[in-house]
C-alpha cells in the first residue's frame, strides 16, 4: 500500500467518523501489510484492523478506541500514548511492543501475547485477560 493510498483511506475514515457518510468510509485494513508504517497520531477509532501486519509500526499517540485489532501482529510496534480504550486485541501479538502511557481501559486482551511488552504507566482498568480457573 502506498502512502497516498493510505492517506485516502485515513481521510475517508475521518469523514466517516464525523458522520459524513456520503463520502466517508470506515477504514478496512483487515489482513493488510502495514509493517513499519508511520501512523503516528492517526485517527483509527472503530477501524477494522483484524489480522493486520503492523510489526514495528509507529502508532505513537494513535486513536484506536473501539478498533478491531483481533489477531493483529503488533510485534515491536510503538504504541506510546495510544488510545486503545475498548479495543478488541484478542489474540493480538504485542510482544516487545511499547505501550508506555497507553490508554487501555476496557480493552479486550484475551489470548494476546504481551511477552516483553512495555506497559509502564499504561492505564489498564477493566481490561479483559484470560479467564482464571
Amino acid at each position: 500500500m502506498t502512502k497516498d493510498e493510505l492517506k485516502v483511506i485515513l481521510d475517508n475514515h475521518r469523514l466517516w467518523l464525523k458522520g459524513i457518510n456520503e463520502v466517508g468510509v470506515r477504514a478496512d485494513f483487515r489482513g493488510s501489510d502495514l509493517r513499519g508504517a508511520n501512523l503516528e497520531r492517526a485517527h483509527l477509532g472503530e477501524a477494522y484492523l483484524s489480522g493486520a501486519h503492523l510489526e514495528t509500526s509507529n502508532l505513537r499517540g494513535a486513536y484506536l478506541r473501539n478498533a478491531d485489532l483481533y489477531g493483529a501482529d503488533l510485534r515491536g510496534a510503538d504504541l506510546r500514548g495510544a488510545n486503545l480504550g475498548s479495543a478488541d486485541l484478542r489474540n493480538a501479538n504485542l510482544s516487545c511492543a511499547c505501550l508506555e502511557n497507553a490508554y487501555l481501559i476496557g480493552a479486550n486482551l484475551r489470548g494476546a501475547n504481551l511477552e516483553g511488552a512495555n506497559l509502564r504507566y499504561a492505564t489498564m482498568r477493566e481490561v479483559a485477560f484470560e479467564d482464571v480457573n
